[in-house]
Parts: structure tokens; C-alpha cells; sequence
């Protein structure tokens, strides 16, 4: 079987509302190409697949996370491409079109986070589709499915073509020094709620975000959408169906166990059965390659399961999952110097491709992604990483990322079984519920809205972190101006941004590593690395060797003294991004305006703009010089 699963058109019923018209092959074992009914996993697929609001746009794209259904491994990649078309337009027309329009999306489930590829692919074969003005000639969906399954491969992971259409060049353009903000939220595991319409600029925006974190795109979200449809929690105490959902007793065999406790002591094998708050427990994640059906058996006949909470727990965040001991994770536990001797045996046959310290990104830039990197399996996140341990595993253990939210799904974001995510939505009743996320990102007016005050302090960008910032805007800009130099260069474009994060990334790791290292982890904010060690994907990444980063510079690339330079820097993004800057700049507007008009309304606005200007700016000015001289001291 090819990597892609199936072919499916969902369209919109006046009566029975978003349903599944067509799947090849078929959703279900022994249904029909024209059956309605879904597998209680993607019981969500058709609101998915048609999203709200779509009525208002000629055509969109969406791309969504479906659950892994009994038997499959990973996330199951979902990209949908909407259209709609008049009624009167059809040549053949069925009686159950009673409306002016019809709306229609075929989409395409796959096992690879080809996003772009597919989408590109996907809106050829849907604009001919609805070309033949006849929705009941399938022939060419069934072609596509055998085309993409014979031409897509698991090796295009490897190259630039998994970031087609996400482009962190105009991201940065876009919010600009907000960019570093968005990368520390995630890092950090907060609910982060994107918000804009249509759903095509939505989901762009979110999945460019993630393509910045080393190989979260392509090996990093295996397990990014592991929730329970709402059925499953109204039934939790009712009686059991025979179809195994996420909620029963997961089955492993007795081998499967042994590997993934591979390099581990005695203690690490001891399962502890008591829920934690989130945050304070180390959590393993049990790799999807290695769990089987319910019921199914390995070679010997032996099944062990590891039974899950039955019902969560309010005071937890984290219930419903497996839950180590936190010593586990730590280094005192190893016997004989086990995840040494592994770590050390990996580090040999790994080709070193981390920079020197004497050429960071201020000096020589760091090197594109060559396709090249040689992945192992991570013993403890799953995951396949690289020599540096990456992707980190942020997208394990309950925190999910949807790029693409239907209003079905609304539960999700309260329930306890989900500690964190990052998710995307265009209806605005999720934007109004504030206090079921920690931050809500309004990308048409580029605004980064963090509710906590805590939280913010947490994520105010130190000078070193400002100037890192900068150097990226004022890389993205300089050649924006020339009609045929813009984006064709390396410095500036996609590749070198992604490069530049990585480099960030990777010296942040090796800074926490090194002794005596206050003064290092100051210049990425010591709140802000506090707050990150206590998350689940440092504790997973800092559980192994990592030997390749010893040839990492383990200081902040933009370290240095502070200067005048600087001073602006604080002054322009305060002025940007604080309430005080804000009124400040609605006064410069209404200053502005007041230019315009003529005679004596001129200088009386003017006065009067120019006299709470002036106020206004001495008191900021005054609190900066204030915290200025804190910093100093």
C-alpha cells in the first residue's frame, strides 16, 4: 500500500448537512464507494474536509489531522481542496440538489506530511473534476489515487519539497520580531490558538510556525492527533463497544516492551500508575510502530497491557496517558553506562554537520538542509531524530496540533485528557473563549494576544534574542523592493531563515548543557528556560546522550555588549508591542490626521495632539529609563 490512504469527496446536503459522498477506497471494509458512514475515528472528517463558512469563498484549501484508526501507526495527514459551483451550471443534475450552489471538497488522507505536494496535485484534479460538470464521473479520482500512490514516496521527506507553499520568509514579514515569540510558545507546550479566515491562509500560517523547528514537519508529528471523538467520552461509563478506541487497554508485546525500555535500568521498567499535574511528570510515550489492535497478539502469544485511566481526572492534565517515574529520566538510574555506550556507538556512525564555534550565523551562514541527515530511532520519544535529538518531541503525550479545528471539535480544547495545543480556527466563538487557551494569535492584524501576564514576562525577548530578531527582518527586507531579486537569494530566503532557527535551536540545547551557565542562559531569558525545563519535550530530549553538540558554540549567536544600538531596538519593539506604545501611536495618528485638514483646525488639533503626545512620551520614556537602569545595575 502507497502512502496515500484514500480519495474522498465530502459535499454539503440541504438537509443532512456535511457528509461523505465518495471514497476510493472505500472508508470501511465491505461498504460501498457511496457510503456515507465513517470509521468513529474520523467521525469528524466532513466538517474537516467542507470547513465553516466555506459558502463565503469560491474555493479553499485545508489541511487537518485525523487520528491513527486500529492497526495504522501515525497521524493520518489530511489536504482538502473546496469549490463550489452553481446548480444551474451541472449537466447532470441529481434530485436531492435543491440549492442554488453546490459545494463540494475532495480530499486526499495520507500517511506522508506532504502538505504543499498534495495540494498542488490535489487542485488540478479538482478544478477538472468540477470541469465535467457531472460530480458522478469518478474515474478520475480513482486515477489520482493510483497516480500519487505510484509517484509519492517516503524519500521526498528528505528534501526541500515537504515545505512547498510554507514559506517563513513571508511569516517574517508578516509579524516580524513576533516570529521568536510564536517559536517560545510552542517550545514552552502553551495552548496556542491561530485565528483567521479563510482556512487557507489559516493553516499557512500555523504550519510555516512549525516547519521552523528542526524536523517537526517531517518526522515530528507522528503522533499529533491523538484524541478521542466525542462519542467515545459520553460513553466512558457506559458499556464497551467491540470497536478498540483510544480509551481501552492499549495491547504491547512482551519484545515490543523490551525495546522500548532498551538502555533503561530496573527502574526505568516500573510503571507508575498516579496521575500528575502537567508539567511536573516525565511522560514516555509508547511509539505507535509498537501497539497493535486490541486483541491482536505477537509472535509468541503473549499480550501485555497497559491499562488506561478509565477516567480522567480533573486535577490533571495529563490523565488518560501513561505516566513514568520521573527517575526514569534521570541519569542515576542508568546501569553500567548503558545510554552512554548506545549514544556514543550512534555518535561514531554520524557524520558531524553541526557549525563550528568559530563560524555561527553572524560569521558564516549556517548550511541549508541537504537531505542527508541520518535519523535513528529515539528510544524514548518515538520519534526518529537526528544527531542533535531532533524534532524535539513537543507533539507527543496528549499535546496536539490541528491545523485546522472543525466547531465539532470544540470539546477538545477542555478536555483534561489534552494537555496542551497548537490549533488553528476560523469560527469566532473559539477566539471569544479566552480561557481555554494561553495565547490566541490574530494573524490578519499580526497580533499575539497572551493572557497570563506571567506568561509574558516569560516570553519578553531578552537584547541578544531583539537582535537576533532584527538581523532576520532586516535580512527579509532588504531585497523586497527589486521586482526580480525578491526571494531568489539565499540570504533572507526560506531555506536560510529555517537554517537561522535551527542554529538558534541547536545553541540553546548545547547552553543548557554546559556548567556554570547562568550567564549563557541570560541571554535567552533564564525565566524562559526555567519554564522550558520543566516541559515534556526538554525532559524527553535531555533523557539521552546528544554528543554531536558538543561541537555546537554554546552561547546565544547574537550575544554582546549592550549598546545604543540596543536601546533602540527595546524602544521601537515596546512601542510595537506594549499598551503604552500603543496610545502613544494612536496619538502620532490622530497627529497625522490633524495635518490634513486646513486653517486654524489645523494648528488647534495639532496643538492639542502634539501636548499629549509630548506627555505621553515623557512618562514612557521615563519607565524605560527606569527599567533601563534595573537592567544596568
Amino acid at each position: 500500500r502507497g502512502p496515500v490512504l484514500h480519495i474522498v469527496v465530502v459535499g454539503f446536503h440541504h438537509k443532512k448537512g456535511c457528509q461523505v459522498e465518495f471514497s476510493y477506497p472505500p472508508l470501511k471494509h465491505g461498504e460501498g464507494h457511496d457510503s456515507h458512514s465513517l470509521p468513529e475515528e474520523w467521525k469528524y472528517l466532513p466538517f474537516l474536509a467542507l470547513p465553516d463558512g466555506a459558502h463565503n469563498y469560491q474555493e479553499d484549501t485545508v489541511f487537518f489531522h485525523l487520528p491513527p484508526r486500529c492497526g495504522d501507526r501515525t497521524t493520518v495527514y489530511g489536504v482538502s481542496c473546496y469549490r463550489q459551483i452553481e446548480a444551474k451550471a451541472l449537466k447532470v443534475r441529481q434530485a436531492d440538489i435543491t440549492r442554488e450552489t453546490v459545494q463540494k471538497s475532495v480530499c486526499v488522507l495520507s500517511q506522508l506530511p506532504l502538505y504543499g505536494l498534495l495540494q498542488a496535485k490535489l487542485q488540478l484534479i479538482t478544478h477538472a473534476y468540477f470541469e465535467e460538470k457531472d460530480f458522478s464521473q469518478i474515474s478520475i479520482l480513482k486515477e489520482l489515487y493510483d497516480h500519487m500512490n505510484s509517484s509519492l514516496g517516503s524519500t521526498l521527506l528528505e528534501g526541500s519539497q515537504v515545505y512547498l507553499g510554507l514559506s517563513p520568509r513571508d511569516l517574517v514579514l508578516h509579524f516580524r520580531h513576533k516570529v521568536l515569540i510564536l517559536f517560545k510558545l510552542i517550545l514552552l507546550e502553551k495552548k496556542v490558538l491561530f485565528y483567521i479566515s479563510p482556512v487557507n491562509r489559516l493553516v499557512g500560517a500555523l504550519m510555516t510556525v512549525l516547519s521552523l523547528f528542526p524536523g517537526m514537519i517531517e518526522h515530528g508529528l507522528t503522533d499529533c492527533s491523538q484524541y478521542r471523538p466525542r462519542k467515545s467520552v459520553s460513553e466512558d461509563g457506559g458499556s464497551q463497544e467491540n470497536t478498540p478506541r483510544l480509551d481501552d487497554p492499549v495491547p504491547v508485546s512482551a519484545a515490543a516492551v523490551s525495546h522500548t525500555h532498551l538502555g533503561m535500568g530496573e527502574e526505568g521498567r516500573r510503571m507508575a500508575g498516579k496521575h500528575s499535574a502537567e508539567g511536573q511528570k516525565a511522560n514516555t510515550p509508547l511509539s505507535q510502530s509498537e501497539t497493535t489492535c486490541n486483541g491482536a497478539q505477537s509472535s509468541n502469544g503473549a499480550v501485555q497491557r497497559l491499562k488506561v485511566p478509565s477516567r480522567a481526572s480533573p486535577a490533571s492534565s495529563e490523565s488518560d496517558w501513561e505516566t513514568l517515574d520521573p527517575s526514569i529520566l534521570e541519569e542515576s538510574n542508568l546501569k553500567g553506562g548503558e545510554r552512554e555506550n548506545i549514544a556514543s556507538e550512534h555518535a561514531e556512525n554520524l557524520p558531524s554537520k553541526g557549525p563550528s564555534s568559530e563560524s555561527f550565523p553572524i560569521t558564516v551562514q549556517p548550511q541549508a538542509n541537504t537531505g542527508h541527515t541520518v535519523l535513528v530511532p529515539g528510544l524514548v520519544s518515538g520519534l526518529e531524530e537526528d544527531q542533535y535529538g531532533m524534532p524535539l518531541a513537543i507533539f507527543t503525550k496528549g499535546y496536539l496540533c490541528l491545523p485546522y479545528m472543525a466547531l465539532q471539535q470544540h470539546h477538545l480544547l477542555s478536555d483534561v485528557a489534552v494537555r496542551g495545543f497548537v490549533a488553528g480556527a476560523t469560527n469566532i466563538l473559539f477566539r471569544q473563549q479566552k480561557h481555554l487557551s494561553d495565547a490566541i494569535v490574530e494573524i490578519e492584524d499580526a497580533h499575539v494576544q497572551i493572557h497570563d501576564p506571567e506568561l509574558r514576562k516569560i516570553l519578553n525577548p531578552t537584547t541578544a534574542d531583539l537582535r537576533f530578531a532584527d538581523y532576520l527582518v532586516k535580512h527579509v527586507t532588504e531585497n523586497r523592493d527589486d521586482v526580480f531579486l525578491d526571494g531568489t537569494g539565499w540570504e533572507g530566503g526560506d531555506e536560510w531563515i529555517r537554517a537561522q532557527f535551527s542554529a538558534y535551536l541547536h545553541a540553546l540545547l548545547a547552553a543548557v548543557l554546559q556548567p556554570d551557565n547562568e550567564k549563557t542562559l541570560s541571554d535567552f531569558g533564564t525565566a524562559f528556560v526555567a519554564a522550558w525545563k520543566n516541559t515534556h519535550n526538554f525532559r524527553i530530549w535531555n533523557s539521552n546522550k546528544h554528543p554531536a553538540l558538543a561541537e555546537i558554540n554554546s552561547s546565544h549567536p547574537f550575544q554582546g555588549q549592550y549598546s545604543v544600538s540596543d536601546m533602540k531596538l527595546r524602544l521601537s519593539h515596546s512601542v510595537q508591542n506594549s499598551e503604552r506604545g500603543k496610545k502613544i501611536g494612536n496619538v502620532m495618528v490622530s497627529t497625522s490626521r490633524s495635518v490634513v485638514q486646513t486653517g486654524k483646525a489645523v494648528g488647534q488639533s495639532v496643538g492639542g495632539a502634539l501636548t499629549s503626545a509630548k506627555s505621553a512620551m515623557s512618562s514612557w520614556i521615563s519607565t524605560f529609563t527606569q527599567s533601563t537602569q534595573s537592567l544596568g545595575d
